[in-house]
């Protein structure tokens, strides 16, 4: 669906349900986006159908897989997710992301945002993205401003979630201002 020089990324399908309990149950998942309670191949399985692969029913976008581009698709290595999200508690679409530890630090987060940033504005015709992060999680904040975001706010998800920080990135109405 997406590609990059070194990356492609596409929809998440059930057979990914391996990849997704190894990248769900990663310290650095657990700690600054939370426990998903995905603690089983079964498990896994039912947050692919019940996430993303419902979301790209319901909005037409989602969460994807981004993998190393390889000679073929099928031997291609899975190394983290990358995508949009449209949460009821936000007003705008965003994106997230997520990478196994071995594969950070090399710049496929970046890679991966930025052509989903691109993605967003010019084929999914969103006006503007926003991103949350754990106040706490520099690596992740860094990533955001390296792509053009903004600090807007500290904003809870709920009334039972810890605070989070809030990024923005408004398109300029003919080319996404996405840095390369």
């Amino acid at each position: 669906m997406i590609e990059t020089r070194r990356l492609r990324l596409r929809p998440l399908v059930v057979s990914d349900a391996g990849f997704i309990l190894n990248l769900l149950n990663q310290p650095t998942w657990l700690r600054f986006i939370g426990d998903k309670h995905v603690h089983t191949l079964d498990q896994a399985r039912r947050y692919l159908e019940q996430g993303p692969m419902a979301s790209y029913q319901r909005s037409g976008f989602g969460l994807y897989r981004a993998s190393l581009k390889a000679v073929s698709e099928f031997d291609e290595t899975p190394i983290g997710i990358c995508g949009l999200i449209k949460r009821d508690t936000l007003a705008d679409v965003d994106i997230g992301f997520a990478f196994l530890p071995e594969f950070c630090g090399a710049g496929y987060a970046f890679e991966a945002a930025a052509a989903t940033l691109d993605y967003a504005h010019a084929s999914a015709g969103l006006r503007k993205v926003v991103a949350i992060t754990a106040p706490d999680n520099h690596r992740s904040i860094r990533l955001l401003q390296k792509l053009g975001m903004t600090f807007e706010r500290t904003i809870a998800l709920s009334e039972s979630s810890a605070p989070v920080k809030l990024f923005g990135l408004e398109f300029q109405r003919d080319h996404p201002s996405v840095p390369r």
